[in-house]
């Protein structure tokens, strides 16, 4: 029986093969530039082990058409439209890194097709996933993926299948059918410490050498003030005001953002000295290092965190500090001086529960300088 035209096409494939059968429909046309003359573009939909199933098939397409590109769409491009549409939502340079240091782990499934991909792949994925380091002393070994980045590979399937199954590329989000093992829950909350204030032996050599080493300072003013780092790295100098000693800044939540935090009077000279560098640079952001070696002079928080690990290990100061820990040391000796617990929440940017205090009462600047000049 002669199919109707442009109904798609049946043929036999030559040799002893498990699926001989071969159905392919018609997507449009094109000029063949040698002949002059328009040819079908044809598109296979599969092989299958009877005529009955390939004609099935077709009859299939054609009573509920399915864009057959994304029938076939392959792991690695749907990350591609997934990260186009979503990294432009995102607030955080840090927040895309995240992202895409979690897929780096998932590269052995690059090129499954999307719609052949189970739960067994994710956390064998999970499980198995590796990167080969190209830095430290790991250089050139494979680092197999830690509980965070296991969580976080969960994490980004999640959402990835979530915006696959939005756009009718695959029926089903496979990846939200099974939850993280206890086993993994255990081994992130093993791995986990609370962050370490600075001692104040080591306040007192970050001081000792602030004007030797490059960068301390960066360390003493998110000390004094309880910056995130990677809110510290993108405060630009147009939140700073120098005149009224605050800056307006911070991120990620919505007591977080666009938070006033006085400039304590010990660092004031610090944020000058930063402030006036980027004027004379011709930079928007507070924070500058027109040496870097890898270009741009502006900070991420990859930066901020490999010159912090410098200053660590240049003053022999506790080896397992990291970034977050002068945040912990403001709140540390802000609480030490009886600092008011609601402005240490106000500056830090956490979330004030107490209805009156958080929604009602309004708290000017001077009171938030008052307390924050009772830390040393």
């Amino acid at each position: 029986m002669k199919l109707p035209n442009g109904y798609g096409s049946v043929t036999k494939l030559s040799g002893n093969r498990r699926k001989p059968y071969l159905a392919r429909i018609t997507l449009g046309w094109s000029l063949d530039e040698q002949t002059g003359k328009a040819k079908q573009n044809r598109v296979p939909l599969g092989t299958f082990k009877t005529k009955k199933e390939a004609l099935q098939a077709l009859a299939e397409y054609s009573a509920n058409p399915y864009e057959i590109q994304g029938n076939n769409l392959i792991l690695i491009e749907l990350y591609q439209k997934w990260t186009d549409s979503y990294f432009p939502t995102l607030e955080s340079p840090s927040s895309v890194r995240t992202i895409n240091s979690a897929w780096k782990y998932c590269h052995a499934i690059y090129n499954m097709r999307v719609k052949d991909i189970r739960a067994r792949h994710i956390k064998g994925i999970m499980e198995d996933g590796f990167i080969i380091s190209d830095r430290g002393k790991d250089a050139g070994k494979k680092v197999m993926a830690s509980p965070n980045t296991k969580a976080r590979i969960k994490s980004l399937f999640n959402l990835m299948l979530d915006y696959a199954v939005e756009y009718e590329l695959v029926d089903k989000n496979y990846a939200r059918t099974f939850d993280l093992s206890s086993d993994i829950v255990k081994e992130k909350s093993d791995s986990t410490r609370d962050h370490i204030a600075f001692t104040d032996k080591e306040m007192k050599a970050l001081w000792d050498n602030v004007d030797r080493l490059r960068f301390v300072d960066w360390i003493l003013i998110q000390c004094y003030m309880g910056w995130r780092p990677q809110e510290l790295a993108i405060l630009r100098i147009e939140d700073v005001n120098l005149e009224g000693q605050y800056i307006t800044g911070g991120m990620k939540t919505d007591s977080g953002k666009n938070r006033i935090v006085p400039i304590h009077p010990r660092i004031k000279g610090l944020i000058s000295k930063n402030y006036s560098e980027a004027i004379t640079l011709g930079s928007k952001y507070l924070l500058n290092d027109p040496k870097s070696p890898k270009g741009g002079m502006s900070i991420t928080y990859d930066k901020y965190a490999g010159r912090f690990d410098k200053i660590i290990s240049s003053l022999n100061l506790r080896k397992d500090h990291r970034p977050h820990d002068p945040r912990k040391t403001f709140v540390t000796m802000a609480k030490k001086a009886g600092v008011d617990e609601y402005v240490i929440k106000r500056i830090i940017g956490h979330r004030i529960t107490d209805l009156t205090e958080g929604t009602y009462t309004e708290r000017d600047l001077e009171w938030l300088k008052r307390e924050i000049e009772k830390i040393p």
